[in-house]
């Protein structure tokens, strides 16, 4: 589960989750020059995908350490062995945006790391067994045309918010983490932008 994919406008909940669904997938390798329209039919029919699936659960080993804002990540699957990396200064970082734009409503205490790993549970499921072909076929993109044969394509992107999708549907969330992740992206890069403190304030504020 990134924390980074898109900038975040000023107010990123004025941007509609679906919306950022479509930035996701336009700002992925190989849908630079896609028709918005199109990305925008792959963004529906993944979230509808996501959020229509019964509960996963997950099996993968849950590890917790720090250093994901470097990584701008949330939580990260891996798959040999089956792994869930849950990187808890990021998860802590986005408990404060949630409370400090006032979204704690759509994001209650806790569920920031709920999410997190119930998306990266899709992923697991996604990586093995036939839901993988079942996205690809919601989805409508042919890689291949032979008069009536089809063989359907990837979609670079599209899981990610399919998975997004079922956590908002099976944590209760008032929306999606996408939103989250854009806010969270926006601070990550402020911190990283603000000017150190001076020694001399330092030295004021210990007096």
């Amino acid at each position: 589960m990134t924390a980074a994919h898109t900038n975040a406008p000023a107010d990123p909940a004025a941007v509609d989750d679906i919306e950022w669904a479509v930035r996701l997938l336009a700002a992925t390798p190989t849908h630079e020059h896609r028709d918005p329209e199109l990305l925008r039919r792959w963004a529906r029919a993944a979230d509808a995908f996501g959020a229509a699936l019964p509960p996963v659960e997950c099996t993968a080993r849950i590890v917790e350490r720090d250093g994901g804002l470097e990584r701008g990540l949330l939580a990260r699957y891996t798959s040999r062995p089956p792994t869930v990396e849950l990187y808890a200064d990021t998860v802590a970082l986005a408990e404060e945006v949630v409370d400090a734009r006032g979204w704690r409503a759509w994001f209650p205490p806790g569920s920031v790391r709920a999410a997190a790993l119930a998306h990266e549970a899709v992923h697991a499921h996604l990586h093995h067994g036939r839901a993988r072909a079942a996205l690809k076929h919601a989805l409508g993109h042919s890689a291949l045309r032979l008069g009536r044969l089809r063989v359907p394509g990837h979609v670079a992107g599209a899981e990610e918010v399919a998975a997004h999708a079922y956590a908002r549907t099976v944590c209760g969330l008032g929306r999606s983490p996408l939103l989250l992740t854009a806010a969270l992206a926006a601070e990550a890069d402020a911190r990283s932008h603000r000017p150190a403190p001076s020694p001399a304030r330092d030295a004021r504020r210990e007096n």
